[in-house]
């Protein structure tokens, strides 16, 4: 199979939205609330997949991504459908990896991220929902976004900011450990979501 479209239909997702099958030729490298992304092998591509139940979203993210195709900070998109979008396949490693391999994020990487977001906004974006796995550090130590269908909400989202000042006051200290169990990392992120951490609350 060599066109995106036929590679998208051969990724058959049941109604409780696991996998079945996909070609041979698709590598699943994440699986988001609402989509699964595959690497298409032997390229420098991916196509992100969305469930049945979330195709509306393949639209709003395209249009956004768009928005975005003259900042470097965001992948290029290359073709967009019903329930899928193609871009760049972004080599390195989550915030969230970096945590749980122990790679150190440094205050130029939050600056770096923190300016990207503020070229969204110059566009008219409000990037939300902004969290340690849509952020990618790459081989080059340089930062890239993704997941951007949240970038036009209306709500005042404080995650971003939250997680500049959680990097400030903990990640940064001497005593702070740099390789953290995923575990303990998503029970932070859920007791965050619930409102049950003070001095951040949503």
């Amino acid at each position: 199979m060599n066109n995106y479209l036929e590679l998208v239909n051969s990724v058959i997702i049941n109604e409780k939205n696991h996998l079945i099958s996909s070609d041979s030729s698709l590598k699943l490298v994440g699986t988001g609330r609402s989509a699964f992304v595959f690497r298409i092998q032997s390229s420098s591509k991916a196509i992100k997949v969305f469930f049945p139940n979330s195709a509306y979203i393949a639209e709003e993210e395209s249009e956004i991504y768009n928005l975005l195709q003259e900042v470097d900070y965001f992948p290029t998109i290359y073709e967009s459908g019903l329930n899928y979008i193609v871009m760049d396949y972004i080599e390195g490693h989550t915030l969230f990896e970096c945590m749980t391999h122990g790679i150190h994020i440094t205050s130029d990487h939050i600056k770096e991220t923190d300016y990207a977001l503020s070229l969204a906004s110059e566009l008219g974006l409000n990037p939300s929902d902004i969290h340690l796995r849509n952020i990618i550090i790459t081989p080059n130590n340089k930062i890239k976004l993704i997941d951007v269908a949240r970038y036009r909400q209306q709500k005042n989202c404080k995650q971003w900011r939250d997680l500049k000042k959680a990097h400030h006051q903990f990640y940064c200290k001497r005593f702070f450990l740099k390789k953290i169990p995923c575990s303990f990392l998503n029970i932070v992120a859920f007791l965050y979501k619930k409102g049950l951490i003070p001095f951040y609350r949503l």
